[in-house]
């Protein structure tokens, strides 16, 4: 039996349009969601070893994702590429738009095919994106690129270092998120062939949904299934892909709270204290970042996920007394709409 999908934003706070998948969810959904955000297996038939492990037939399994797809449920569902491990680069930055530009500035930034993901939050710098480039020249390009576009200065926030990234959304908003291994491995550049690559364009955007998904894209690329999976196990293995699976809506399964919370942290306590804060169950994503002096003091940030505003106010609260005197201050910015999310193309 369909049960309503969970609300997209707590109450007081209407949801975007974009943001509020038209669909419903039922009990089969929910497990494909919960199982499939990672291990997507490198077999000649995956999804029928993966529908099997789970009680369905291939048909199922495949027509269900495609219909989280097209609802929006799934924003993705293929590899997830670390660009810096390809000799990319990728950074946080952000605009003070205008209100009365905000919508044209948000097309004129979700235009650029460098930018991977961007997102509204309340604060002035209330446009939040984040670029990547197969270069590490390619994001003062971008930078230039938005700026000539907009008219307004871009505020980049470099990665000084990376405490965690893992990120596993439950549905019905209420599991800890930060449940995946760690995937932090250092940010060395791998070594990758023309077939690499060719590879990493064909797959970017996601995996087919066809009973032989390796195989199509093999055809296409003139390799043959067994090479597909075998360059996309090396990438696994180095870090080129930190997983194979599904990325959902987040709102559309009940985290309807996603709250960015940067600390102004002194320097000679930063790194021990990231470490322990990406530690925490409910911190997706934990980076210290370069400050931007004197219009932002912070240098440590946190990815809170919650069902809604309250839990992740106390998520933050308890973040802020575990970094002690050594916090200056902080801020908690929320999201209020998706803008783009597409993940990197290279």
């Amino acid at each position: 039996m369909n049960a309503p999908l969970p609300p997209a934003v707590p109450a007081g706070d209407p949801p975007h349009a974009a943001d509020v998948p038209d669909a419903t969810l039922d009990a089969l959904d929910s497990l494909i969601i919960d199982t499939l955000q990672g291990g997507f297996p490198l077999l000649p038939r995956p999804y029928a070893a993966v529908a099997d492990s789970i009680g369905l037939t291939e048909a199922v399994l495949l027509k269900r994702l495609q219909r989280l797809l097209t609802g929006r449920v799934l924003t993705r569902f293929g590899p997830m590429y670390q660009i810096e491990r390809m000799g990319g680069a990728f950074v946080l930055a952000a605009l003070a738009v205008p209100e009365a530009r905000f919508d044209a500035v948000a097309a004129q930034v979700g235009a650029l095919p460098a930018v991977a993901h961007n997102y509204r939050r309340e604060h002035h710098f209330n446009m939040w994106f984040v670029l990547a480039t197969a270069t590490p020249g390619g994001i003062a390009d971008a930078i230039i690129d938005i700026e000539s576009a907009t008219g307004l200065r871009v505020y980049d926030f470099p990665k000084l270092r990376e405490y965690y990234v893992g990120m596993r959304f439950t549905v019905g908003g209420q599991a800890p998120v930060g449940t995946l291994p760690d995937s932090t491995q250092g940010n060395h550049e791998v070594e990758l062939d023309e077939r690499d690559r060719q590879l990493i364009r064909a797959s970017q955007g996601g995996l087919p949904l066809l009973p032989q998904p390796y195989r199509h894209l093999g055809e296409a690329l003139a390799m043959t299934e067994d090479e597909v999976c075998q360059r996309l196990g090396r990438m696994l293995q180095n870090g080129v892909i930190r997983r194979i699976g599904a990325v959902p809506n987040h709102y559309a399964i009940g985290y309807a709270a996603n709250g960015m919370a940067v600390f102004d942290v002194d320097d000679a306590h930063i790194d021990a204290l990231g470490e322990r804060i990406g530690g925490l169950p409910y911190v997706s994503h934990c980076y210290r970042r370069l400050r931007r002096l004197p219009q932002w003091p912070y240098s440590l940030f946190a990815m809170c996920h919650g069902s809604s505003r309250d839990e992740v106010m106390q998520q933050v609260a308890a973040i802020r007394q575990l970094l002690g005197a050594a916090c200056r201050g902080h801020e908690v910015l929320f999201s209020t709409r998706m803008l783009k999310k597409s993940g990197l193309r290279i």
